[in-house]
């Protein structure tokens, strides 16, 4: 598949297994993260990549952010929260680790760290690897952010779940392009 076909048809895999991707296919994901658009080169971001046992203990945290926010949870809750982290054998935690720069605000940083994100999408999704970018409550939590060990500085612009695609692959939607793109 080359490049364009890539962008246009590259779709969201949530149902995923093992194996995780490894070797130059792992390395592939991770050097297209470093081409995102970059004002001044600052490199604005850092990745934490999570699997096997570390799964569970990322599990754990959400299930004690859950309970920080609705005091205490049943055990099965506990697991289910838990059993969250399992939906793929490898979860990426993009995080904006922000530069102080008087040239480049905040929030150019932390689009430059999404980019990173869309960039490992692609590159898995042309090598055949299910991909889903997932954010949501825990992604802010406190509870998280310090069992992360986020700074204050840093923001965690998403999971990325990696995997075997398992099931049938949605099919790419047709989009009226017109309906977003008008001239000024």
């Amino acid at each position: 598949m080359n490049a364009l076909e890539t962008l246009k048809n590259r779709v969201s895999t949530p149902r995923l297994s093992a194996p995780a991707p490894s070797g130059e296919i792992l390395t592939n994901i991770k050097q297209a993260a470093m081409r995102a658009a970059d004002h001044r080169m600052l490199r604005p971001w850092r990745f934490l990549v999570i699997e096997g046992g570390s799964r569970n203990k990322l599990g754990r945290l959400f299930a004690e952010a859950k309970a920080a926010d609705s005091g205490p949870i049943s055990a099965e809750e506990a697991t289910n929260w838990a059993n969250k982290t399992h939906r793929a054998p490898m979860i990426i935690v993009a995080i904006a680790s922000c530069k102080e720069d008087e040239k480049v605000p905040e929030i150019e940083q932390i689009i430059s760290a999404g980019c990173c994100v869309q960039n490992m999408l692609n590159a898995a999704f042309v090598q055949g690897v299910g991909a889903v970018w997932r954010t949501g409550d825990f992604a802010y939590h406190a509870t998280v952010r310090k069992g992360l060990g986020i700074d204050d500085h840093e923001k965690i612009v998403g999971y990325l779940y990696l995997g075997t695609p398992q099931g049938r692959q949605k099919p790419v939607p047709e989009i009226d392009t017109e309906q977003f793109f008008s001239n000024w």
